[in-house]
């Protein structure tokens, strides 16, 4: 008998096959959706940069790179790439030099507004010689598709979607973030909090792994002295590293995973990158019109 005549050898072909055919018609959508109804090419739009933190976590890494594939299975045709601020490659000025005279959208994998967001990212631009030619989205948070993937990431830990009166009286949350001296982060993170307590109906209390107080051991203190004996730990981190780690572990109930590449991420990445080019196209009439 050969080896053509194994059932498995014959499953793996087909596994191979239709492994290959997926890949063209991936590519054969991608060339598609740059040609027009009346066969014109379509201009190519700006390019979407995904703008980590960067980690020594290799988990954050390969979190990132699988968040950026989903976004581009969401919108095929549209260039998108990682840039890192530090700690892991690529970093952000040699995406955007290779990136050349082409326009980008900066979006932040960060979930307030801070010092990255606000000085940063800006820096980085303007070190490869792009600011000129780039734009800065809004963080990620605060957005219900951020409260969405929080509100998920929670069931997947345990946590009860249907509760008696008892136990949602002796359930409460803390919103584990990394921390910032800005105002507008813990503003923005206290926001996140509102918007999670209003879904799930229990109290939630922001926390911080630095920078910023209460921490996370004092917020699990002021909820318990209330009564709450049910604590979780909501992990608002955009991927595993030092900080999720450290807050997962203080957790005295469950702790849920980083965000991560949860289908309702990509859609708020896209989101955003459609709102900074809505808001551009909006300007540019007024600036002409002055």
């Amino acid at each position: 008998m050969t080896a053509s005549n194994h059932p498995q050898d014959e499953s793996t072909t087909l596994d191979s096959t239709a492994h290959l055919m997926n890949r063209i018609s991936t590519q054969l959508a991608d060339q598609l959706s740059l040609v027009s109804l009346n066969g014109t090419k379509r201009p190519v739009p700006p390019a979407l940069v995904l703008v980590a933190h960067g980690s020594r976590d290799p988990r954050a890494l390969s979190t990132v790179r699988a968040l950026a594939a989903r976004v581009r299975e969401l919108r095929p045709g549209l260039p998108v790439h990682l840039g890192h601020i530090e700690l892991n490659e690529p970093r952000l000025p040699d995406t955007l030099t290779q990136l050349g005279p082409a326009e980008a959208v900066l979006v932040p994998l960060l979930l307030s507004r801070g010092y990255h967001v606000k000085q940063d990212i800006p820096e980085l631009a303007a070190k490869a010689h792009a600011q000129a030619r780039t734009r800065v989205a809004p963080p990620l948070g605060p957005h219900p598709l951020l409260v969405e993937t929080l509100y998920d990431r929670l069931v997947e830990a345990g946590w009860r979607t249907r509760m008696d009166d008892r136990t949602r009286r002796a359930s409460a949350v803390v919103l584990a973030a990394a921390g910032s001296r800005d105002p507008d982060s813990r503003l923005d993170t206290t926001r996140t909090a509102h918007l999670l307590a209003a879904r799930l109906g229990v109290p939630v209390i922001p926390a911080y792994a630095s920078a910023a107080t209460p921490t996370v051991p004092e917020a699990i203190h002021t909820l318990t002295a209330r009564g709450h004996h049910r604590v979780a730990v909501a992990s608002c981190f955009t991927a595993p590293g030092r900080f999720a780690t450290q807050c997962a572990e203080q957790a005295p109930w469950i702790a849920s995973a980083p965000l991560g590449a949860h289908p309702a991420m990509a859609r708020l990445v896209l989101h955003r990158y459609d709102q900074t080019l809505e808001t551009r196209a909006t300007m540019e009439p007024e600036l002409a019109s002055a």
